[in-house]
């Protein structure tokens, strides 16, 4: 929703129509905005019931742990679903985490089994070396929503022409990232963005601003896109391939961001009374924008969050996620890592998008996003494409995630 693919992240904030209730998750969530390295501030947990205390005044009751011990036998569909597909990203995950104590054993003794085990074998590693810890919300429930998001495909060249103008722009050298935690020791992993006016820190320019100031920026075009549109939900996705006109592909991953926060243009839409609460997709908005060309710019503007890429190896099986990884299509999710261990095995019980058939299976929790915030929260990785975009733009379901951490150790 891609933290570095997304990074958005992240690509990732509020649904297409955040507040409208029972609607389809839209492809247009950024899930993924914010590197490993740029933490969002703290979501506010849901305030528990309160009890009366002494005295007649209200007290909140003390809010659940994200992580409860569990069995086995309480994790629906595990013994039918094929582990052995999570162990190439449990491999990945490995690569990153083998650096910490904690992890050191486990992912020791998982490089001992190679990198093709026979299924059993992977499922008797699982079960032997981990236990499972229910993941709860602050208010002690236990569903939580899942949503998707995939790798896109655009249109670019590095020449800009006609049929090729609008610029993808990598970091600027003025962007400043302030981490808070430097000044106030409770704000550590707290980062807000700016640039430095004479000795004032400023909010950083809007996407609206970097429109009407194409030359501050020219230095940093990395290529143009033939679709703004496109260019756009690249942008909200937070990574993506572009195919160049000779036929040839690089991959873009999640930069930066300039800090402002992210409004929906669909809602924007909906809102103007330009189209309908059940017309605001992907291909509702890109039939507006082709229908008002001379509008278009006003319609992006309506989301001053701007985010910068930069081009990296496209020879990775996937995108790179926020655990410094390639994601794998099915098998890797977004998660707060405030209450899911970045790294860590999930079992994700939830439903296929718009329907009830049971989506029950092993992922790894290898990338977050500034929309997945909370408990139970996470954005399943669809892959790359556009039935993969069809997927994640109609996945907002309910579900239940149980961590798998290292047996006889308390996950903190």
């Amino acid at each position: 929703m891609f933290s570095t693919f997304s990074r958005l992240s992240g690509l990732a904030a509020a649904l297409l129509l955040a507040g409208c209730a029972g609607t389809p998750r839209p492809v247009e969530e950024p899930a993924r905005p914010q590197p490993p390295s740029s933490p969002s501030a703290p979501v506010q947990p849901q305030s528990p019931a309160a009890v009366p205390a002494v005295g007649g005044a209200p007290a909140p009751l003390p809010l659940a742990r994200p992580l409860q011990a569990a069995d086995w036998s309480e994790l629906p569909g595990w013994a039918g679903d094929a582990v052995e597909e999570a162990w190439p990203p449990f491999l990945a995950s490995c690569r990153a985490l083998a650096r910490q104590a904690l992890w050191q054993p486990v992912c020791e003794a998982a490089r001992g089994l190679g990198e093709r085990p026979a299924p059993a074998t992977v499922r008797r590693f699982f079960e032997t070396r981990f236990s499972p810890w229910r993941v709860s919300n602050p208010d002690g429930t236990r569903e939580g929503l899942i949503t998707g998001y995939y790798e896109p495909l655009i249109k670019g060249s590095r020449v800009r022409s006609k049929a090729y103008s609008w610029p993808v722009l990598g970091v600027p050298d003025d962007l400043l990232t302030i981490d808070l935690g430097d000044v106030l020791p409770d704000l550590k992993g707290q980062r807000v963005r700016g640039r430095l006016v004479g000795n004032k820190v400023l909010p950083y320019y809007s996407r609206a601003d970097i429109a009407r100031m194409p030359e501050r920026f020219a230095g940093k075009t990395l290529l143009y896109a033939e679709d703004p549109v496109e260019l756009f939900f690249l942008q909200v996705q937070g990574s993506g391939r572009v195919q160049l006109p000779d036929g040839s592909m690089l991959r873009l991953a999640y930069g930066d961001a300039n800090g402002h926060p992210y409004q929906s243009i669909g809602k924007w839409l909906v809102d103007k009374g330009e189209m309908k609460l059940e017309q605001a997709s992907m291909d509702g908005i890109k039939a507006w924008a082709r229908a008002n060309p001379a509008r278009l710019q006003e319609m992006l503007n309506a989301n001053p969050s701007y985010i910068f890429f930069r081009e990296v190896s496209s020879t990775a099986s996937g995108p790179v996620g926020a655990l410094g990884q390639p994601l794998t299509e099915g098998r890797s999710m977004a998660v707060d890592p405030r209450s899911i261990p970045l790294g860590a095995p999930v079992f994700l019980s939830t439903t296929q998008p718009n329907s009830t058939q049971a989506l029950r299976r092993l992922v790894l929790a290898q990338d977050t996003g500034s929309a997945i915030k909370g408990g139970v929260r996470g954005d399943f990785f669809w892959g790359f494409g556009a039935e993969a975009g069809v997927r994640a733009g109609r996945m907002r379901q309910k579900g239940e995630m149980w961590v798998l951490w290292p047996r006889d150790q308390v996950p903190r």
